[in-house]
């Protein structure tokens, strides 16, 4: 369940190709505040599940900057939107610690049981903010190992990110259980 058609494209990249059929549904579901990720994805799962009454999978991700001791967490939301890119990037670099993880943890629920999977990625944040706006923090976020924002790789992204992990766990899990 997703409204954000980023979000969706990037799923359907990465499901589709391995035969998940993958059908949005756009519906709003008031989150849980809480830096307590886990906890978050239980609670809009199961929002989620009482709204459309079938299997379905919700995720959250977020960022936890190490310069704020693992904030914002399950928060990044609400930080992205009163920072956005140029003023979180001016934080992180007054901390004096640019690194930061990136991690996604994807709930499922079948009707009868939750079950959580999450996939990170550790990076840093830029000095200057690098790549598309439109998605969020991506274009803030340099994976380890690379010279470019998510949002400067574009669907390249999708081979690497916190979000493909979480979704290679989750697909393995329908693989076994036969669905």
């Amino acid at each position: 369940m997703s409204g954000n058609q980023h979000k969706i494209n990037e799923v359907k990249r990465i499901l589709t190709p391995i035969g998940v059929d993958v059908v949005p549904v756009s519906r709003k579901i008031e989150e849980l505040q809480t830096e307590d990720v886990e906890r978050l994805v239980r609670d809009k799962l199961i929002k989620a599940f009482e709204a459309i009454g079938r299997p379905l999978f919700v995720e959250h991700t977020g960022l936890y900057l190490n310069g704020l001791n693992g904030l914002p967490a399950g928060l990044t939301q609400i930080f992205w939107d009163k920072l956005e890119a140029d003023r979180l990037v001016k934080l992180v670099a007054g901390l004096g610690d640019d690194e930061v993880t990136a991690k996604t943890v994807l709930g499922y629920c079948d009707g009868r049981e939750i079950h959580l999977f999450s996939g990170s990625i550790e990076g840093t944040v830029p000095l200057v903010p690098a790549g598309p706006t439109d998605f969020q923090w991506d274009c803030v976020f340099v994976p380890k190992g690379h010279n470019k924002t998510f949002a400067e790789m574009g669907p390249a992204k999708d081979n690497i990110s916190m979000r493909r992990k979480a979704l290679d766990q989750f697909a393995e899990y329908l693989r076994s259980i036969g669905a």
